[in-house]
């Protein structure tokens, strides 16, 4: 059964997926947890005869799921495209992304220490990871001449969305008492409850409307499909001079920063 290209029910399902997890990308990775992080948790923290900073601690949550996704994706994704799986790894990345936002729930500060740093860098490999078959969509509902526009929809989709329940949780979080909260932090703690709740619940829509996965029985070569797309991609980024300096000049500046990290950490201890 062939996909019917440009067709706006499928394109507003999509989008939709936008305005579902871009609440974690506003509240829990940008304005909200960072600072809730920070003001519940000790400022040094030791692990056996290490100490280091609350801060620190969060950047290294940050930079782990990132790492982790940077391996998986471009596996994961190669698969998806060759198994047909791209609807089933888009549901397991929504879930897990938000179940762990959902957990930030029952992190009230240090004695829950790290289920709220776990569950960070699960809410953030799940976002992460999310993207990756979420974007893949889009050349197979929409023509080429119309990428820019619909995926400017889903931008505009996800600003206004994950606008208003920050607005929300912020009210929570400055004014309990209208809520019938104790404080400011159960507001917040209830913030993170909100986001997995909306990330999941909107989301359902989109996987109901996108195109079902073609299923197809799994192999070893699948997995070597995976393998094969990375090293095609790295074989044209070769092809093109401009590209390859830039892809360089990325990298340098990507072992800058994390060179100047790693000092700062040696700072703190």
């Amino acid at each position: 059964m062939s996909i019917e290209l440009n067709n706006k029910k499928t394109i507003n399902a999509w989008a939709i997926f936008d305005w579902a997890n871009s609440a974690y990308a506003l509240v829990i990775s940008t304005a909200i947890f960072p600072g809730y992080f920070e003001e519940y948790t000790p400022k040094i923290i030791t692990i056996g005869s290490l100490s280091f900073s609350n801060s620190s601690l969060y950047s290294f949550a940050v930079s782990f799921s990132y790492i982790i996704i940077g391996c998986l994706s471009p596996l994961l994704s190669g698969i998806a495209d060759f198994s047909g799986r791209r609807m089933f790894f888009l549901k397991t990345f929504t879930l897990i992304g938000s179940l762990a936002c959902t957990a930030l729930y029952f992190f009230k500060g240090e004695p829950q220490l790290w289920l709220g740093t776990s569950a960070f860098i699960l809410a953030t490999i799940g976002f992460a990871g999310s993207l990756v078959f979420y974007d893949s969509y889009l050349p197979l509902i929409v023509t080429e001449d119309r990428y820019n526009k619909v995926s400017a929809k889903g931008f505009t989709y996800g600003y206004i969305g994950s606008v208003i329940l920050l607005i929300f949780i912020l009210m929570m979080i400055q004014k309990p008492e209208w809520f019938g909260l104790a404080n400011g932090q159960l507001g917040a703690r209830l913030g993170f409850l909100t986001v997995g709740i909306w990330w999941l619940g909107f989301a359902q829509y989109t996987f109901r409307h996108l195109p079902k996965d073609k299923k197809q029985l799994f192999t070893s070569d699948m997995i070597k499909n995976g393998y094969n797309e990375i090293f095609k991609a790295f074989n044209r980024i070769k092809e093109i001079p401009d590209l390859r300096r830039s892809g360089l000049r990325f990298v340098l500046v990507r072992i800058s920063r994390m060179t100047s990290c790693y000092f700062m950490y040696l700072l703190d201890l």
